[in-house]
């Protein structure tokens, strides 16, 4: 018992921080990219910043995250989900409101892509250092590709409210696109019913072939660039 308190401890130290700061630093980039664009809401609310204090759910970026994580460790299986608080943003203060909400949603996942590749370059850095240390860290900024790539891949998805949803709604015919953002209320609803109702009614998830097979195809392209395997 000692030894598997000790590995789901040694675990969550390498699987916490990656999380964490893909989760809230996303959430981040939405503040920047509506204050670049004229809306100065997340500022007001405090939520211009890099602190992942500032961004973190208790229970969405906390709770539920590690709770998932302990089950996953403990051989439960499942998916691993959590989110930070939305930036507020008021598209009424941007001057092409449909573009540039488009714009500020893909600074999430933007951001996630940077991150991924600065820990492969981190990776290669560390290397050729070896040593105790050197191995953790390698073995979490791995896990940072992999968290990276797994949150641009799920904001993508054409989703109200994810970020791929914006995207669609700026490319869509006007009132098309204003009766597909009034499903902004369904949202969460309908991605809990998308990814959690399926394995319980019928035994399969589309979690699998539209978010988590091109997760690991990113993720071990990413990872090739440094020569280590995603494992």
């Amino acid at each position: 018992m000692p030894d598997t308190v000790a590995q789901i401890v040694t675990q969550l130290t390498i699987w916490a921080l990656p999380a964490l700061l893909a989760i809230t630093l996303h959430e981040a980039a939405h503040g920047f990219a509506a204050h670049r664009l004229g809306d100065d809401t997340a500022k007001r609310a405090g939520r211009l910043t890099l602190n992942p204090l500032a961004h973190v759910d208790p229970v969405g970026t906390i709770l539920l995250p590690g709770l998932l994580m302990v089950a996953y460790f403990l051989g439960a299986g499942g998916i691993l989900f959590g989110y930070a608080k939305p930036v507020p943003v008021d598209y009424r203060r941007f001057k092409n409101p449909r573009d540039d909400m488009a714009w500020v949603a893909l600074a999430g996942p933007a951001v996630n892509i940077a991150l991924a590749l600065l820990s492969v370059l981190l990776i290669i850095v560390l290397m050729p250092i070896g040593g105790a240390f050197a191995s953790w860290a390698v073995n979490m900024l791995r896990v940072s590709v992999f968290f990276n790539c797994l949150i641009a891949v799920f904001n993508m998805l054409p989703i109200p409210p994810l970020d791929g949803s914006r995207v669609l709604a700026a490319l869509l015919p006007p009132r098309w696109a204003w009766h597909y953002i009034r499903l902004d209320r369904y949202g969460l609803l309908i991605v809990l019913g998308l990814f959690f109702l399926p394995p319980l009614l019928f035994g399969w998830s589309p979690f699998i072939p539209l978010v988590f097979e091109p997760t690991l195809a990113l993720a071990r392209w990413f990872l090739s660039l440094s020569g280590v395997p995603l494992g």
